[in-house]
């Protein structure tokens, strides 16, 4: 039976998302990179393994303009979608951007036409009215599924309205070779002041687990395209939060890349930090790059991934499935690794 889960407002995480207390398995399903004038029937893959949730992680259509009406347009194609429409119907949808969809290559906090992209995005999205992201800049929320011990906390952190301008390499290094390096300078940010703060009282409140959903990708290491990793004052804030907190239960899911991987980041201040890269739905990459966090293979394919929650014996299983729906990477976590001691 289809798990009914219902959408709620980031304060009043304890009513009850399901008539079925007796749930023991709560499946996210989660990609990136969508072209809308691709055919995006690896969807229906994603429906054959019955998530209770889908979370795209942005790059949902390619719109890269400062028309809007173009950005509606292609976000118009994307609706009429018959794969689309079906995943919609099936279970329930979040989502946040990333560059494509936010409007423009690489852009960050000087894309001029950032609000009126944020209110075609609530739209196409059928934002709840009530819902908090219309109350402050950007589109970073957080929703509650399941109570009490079988809580699961999403973040949609929104990685581009406040981020500081990338620190290019050229024409130190040939095209798309480390084309972006670490930009040191205490005041670059990823998150801005606001969405930092916002996420230090959503890590305040209880959760059994804690799925953050970022568009850009954190554990992985340093390969000069987009990344956490270009702002290492940034990354290193978030583990420092992360243990400020106590924040338990953290597992990140990413995108962006055109590939699918599994990183598991190992540091001083937080027990690891595992990060699921699903990238991309419609999109490839010509290579993909060395990542010593890596575990298992990298996905080149066509992938899109799963993290199934066991509650029953406490732990978790990260999946990337490719185009041709074959299991390619599986970890098993167990709840207790992803606590403090």
């Amino acid at each position: 039976m289809k798990l009914k889960c219902l959408r709620l407002l980031i304060f009043i995480p304890f009513i009850l998302l399901s008539q079925n207390d007796s749930i023991t398995l709560f499946t996210i399903g989660f990609g990136s990179c969508a072209h809308q004038n691709k055919d995006q029937s690896i969807l229906y893959k994603v429906i054959d393994k019955k998530p209770n949730l889908f979370i795209f992680l942005g790059d949902n259509i390619y719109g890269d303009t400062h028309n809007m009406n173009k950005l509606s347009e292609k976000y118009n194609i994307l609706k009429n979608k018959a794969e689309h429409q079906a995943l919609r119907s099936y279970c329930p949808v979040l989502a946040t951007w990333d560059d494509h969809d936010y409007g423009k290559n690489d852009a960050g906090n000087k894309y001029k036409r950032k609000k009126q992209s944020k209110e075609i995005f609530l739209e196409f999205w059928e934002e709840p009215k009530n819902s908090s992201r219309f109350n402050h800049e950007g589109i970073y929320h957080a929703e509650y599924f399941g109570q009490g011990e079988k809580l699961t906390q999403v973040i949609l952190l929104d990685t581009r309205t406040f981020r500081t301008r990338l620190k290019s390499t050229f024409p130190q290094y040939a095209k798309y070779k480390n084309f972006y390096k670490p930009n040191y300078n205490k005041n670059a940010s990823i998150l801005g002041n606001e969405q930092w703060l916002w996420l230090e009282e959503q890590l305040k409140q209880p959760a059994t687990l804690r799925i953050i959903a970022s568009s850009n990708q954190f554990s992985h290491e340093y390969n000069g395209y987009e990344s956490w990793t270009n702002f290492p004052k940034e990354q290193e804030k978030m583990l420092q939060l992360i243990s400020k907190t106590q924040a338990e239960g953290i597992i990140f899911i990413s995108g962006d890349v055109h590939w699918g991987e599994i990183s598991k980041l190992e540091n001083e201040h937080t027990y690891p930090i595992y990060d699921v890269t699903s990238s991309g739905l419609t999109q490839t990459w010509f290579k993909t790059s060395e990542n010593k966090n890596r575990i298992g293979e990298a996905v080149p394919q066509n992938n899109f991934g799963l993290i199934e929650i066991d509650w029953e014996n406490k732990q978790l299983e990260l999946l990337l499935y490719d185009e041709s729906n074959i299991q390619r990477v599986k970890q098993t976590v167990n709840f207790s690794s992803l606590q403090f001691d």
